[in-house]
């Protein structure tokens, strides 16, 4: 068992009206469990965290919005892949459950992280069974039950919802990338799985939001939103699901997770940005 609470909602303050808006981060949980047991480096374990991500977004609850917080690191086990995504290569014994490789998998990130880069290994040992059941059991379906609680409440009180799913990436493409070592990633990547997860308009206006913040802007490239928008992105139902990357030089030092000097204007931005959503969200009925 953990020793402390898997998962953080926040709600938004009393006298506030909430909205159909969702947010989560599923990968800025900074608590260590007694039982993780890794065998790298911490520092360079921790560069696995979109660090402060779930503080970047709290003013998002001042405006109706629901957010909802992983407390444990995406590296012990990653909430944005199915469960089926195991990697039994790292088991010691028999899995006993449907495995479902995605490419992920294949490059050593899957739910259960096996490198933090090509010649990285987290682990000097095998996991057994009951470690990975445990970590899916307190972390992984607590983190699912939370985000799809929020979602549907939301959805049963407006008869639609919004949801952006939150992340920050890594100033440049590193070693276990899709992309060639070293390309430069632009400021805000938005993914919604090529239209497939959410309207046109929500994405268009995120887009020009964030142009607006002065900020470089892309979609799709070349992160399109993994488990998480796939699972709840469904237009046609008037469920509208994004995934957001923020490049992190815009507020940390990559190397050490220390806030930069522009974290707060940073900050500010991202609070014009969900103003922008809010705005968009009352003032129109969307439709795919």
């Amino acid at each position: 068992m953990l020793d402390f609470n898997p998962v953080r909602v926040l709600l938004p303050p009393s006298g506030i009206v909430a909205m159909p808006l969702v947010l989560d981060s599923p990968h800025s949980g900074v608590q260590y469990p007694k039982d993780f047991h890794y065998a790298c480096d911490f520092a360079r374990l921790r560069k696995a965290e979109d660090t402060d991500v779930d503080d970047l977004y709290a003013p998002a609850t001042e405006l109706g919005a629901t957010l909802v917080c992983a407390e444990f690191p995406r590296s012990y086990i990653d909430p944005n892949r199915r469960v089926e995504d195991v990697d039994t290569s790292m088991i010691d014994g028999h899995w006993p459950h449907v495995v479902d490789h995605s490419p992920k998998t294949k490059s050593g990130i899957g739910l259960i992280w096996r490198l933090l880069d090509i010649d990285v290994p987290i682990y000097s040992r095998k996991l057994s069974v009951a470690e990975i059941e445990s970590r899916i059991a307190n972390c992984h379906a607590p983190y699912w039950q939370s985000v799809r609680g929020a979602i549907e409440k939301a959805f049963a009180q407006h008869r639609r919802v919004f949801h952006i799913n939150c992340h920050s990436m890594p100033e440049e493409a590193g070693g276990l990338s899709w992309v060639k070592k070293g390309t430069k990633f632009p400021d805000i990547v938005l993914g919604d799985r090529d239209g497939s997860t959410c309207s046109s308009g929500f994405t268009a206006m995120l887009h020009d939001a964030f142009r607006g913040e002065g900020m470089s802007v892309a979609i799709n490239d070349p992160y399109k939103g993994v488990e998480i928008v796939k699972q709840f992105g469904r237009p046609f139902e008037d469920r509208h699901s994004v995934q957001i990357e923020i490049n992190r030089r815009l507020y940390m030092n990559e190397a050490t997770r220390e806030r930069n000097a522009n974290y707060e204007t940073l900050k500010r931005s991202l609070q014009r940005v969900l103003s922008a959503t809010r705005a968009f969200i009352v003032n129109s009925q969307v439709r795919p």
